[in-house]
C-alpha cells in the first residue's frame, strides 16, 4: 500500500482536544465533524486538505483523551498517513482501529516541510520526501496491522476475515 501527497506540518504534543475539539463531539456526521479538524490549531486546514494529502507531527501526537474521534476525523478530511516522531499510545492504537496509516520516524518527522510533496511504501516504512529528493526508513507495520489498515480498520478487518 502507498500514499502520496503534500504535506500539512504541526509541532509537538498535538492533543486530541486541538485535533477535533470536545465542543463538536455531539455531531453525528463524520463529514460535518471532520470539517472541524484542526480548526484550533490551523483554521485553513479544511479548505486546503486534498484527499491523499499527509500530515506530519513532532513529538507525543494525540496526547490527552482516548477519543477515537480524533483519528476519524483526521481520516476523513482526506489525510492519507501521518508522521510523527512519536505518538500516545492510545492514538496510535485508535489510528490502527480505524485504518488511519501512522508510521514514527524522527527524522522525517523532524526534516519534512509543510507544503513538501511526500510518497509512502508502507510496506517497506520508506518516505520519500519528493520535493527535498530525501528518503527515510520508518518501522514498517507487520503483516496482520497492514491486514487491518487495509480493510478500513478493525471492525471491517473482523468481518472480512470471519466471511472466508
Amino acid at each position: 500500500m502507498e500514499a502520496k501527497g503534500k504535506v500539512f506540518r504541526y509541532g509537538d504534543n498535538v492533543d486530541t482536544d486541538v485535533i477535533i475539539p470536545a465542543r463538536y463531539l455531539a455531531i453525528q456526521d463524520k463529514k460535518e465533524l471532520a470539517s472541524h479538524c484542526m480548526e484550533d490549531i490551523d483554521a485553513d486546514f479544511v479548505k486546503n486538505v486534498s484527499s491523499g494529502d499527509i500530515m506530519v507531527a513532532g513529538k507525543n501526537f494525540g496526547c490527552g483523551s482516548s477519543r477515537e474521534h480524533a483519528p476519524m476525523v483526521i481520516k476523513e478530511a482526506g489525510i492519507s498517513c501521518v508522521i510523527a516522531d512519536t505518538f500516545a499510545r492510545i492514538f496510535f492504537r485508535n489510528a490502527i482501529n480505524i485504518g488511519l496509516p501512522i508510521i514514527e520516524c524522527r527524522e522525517a518527522s523532524e526534516e519534512i516541510k509543510a507544503g513538501d510533496e511526500v510518497e509512502i511504501d508502507f510496506d517497506l516504512g520508506r518516505i520519500h520526501d519528493i520535493t527535498t529528493g530525501k528518503t527515510y526508513e520508518g518501522a514498517p507495520f507487520p503483516p496482520f496491522m497492514q491486514g487491518i489498515i487495509n480493510a478500513g480498520g478493525l471492525v471491517n478487518y473482523v468481518n472480512e476475515e470471519g466471511n472466508k
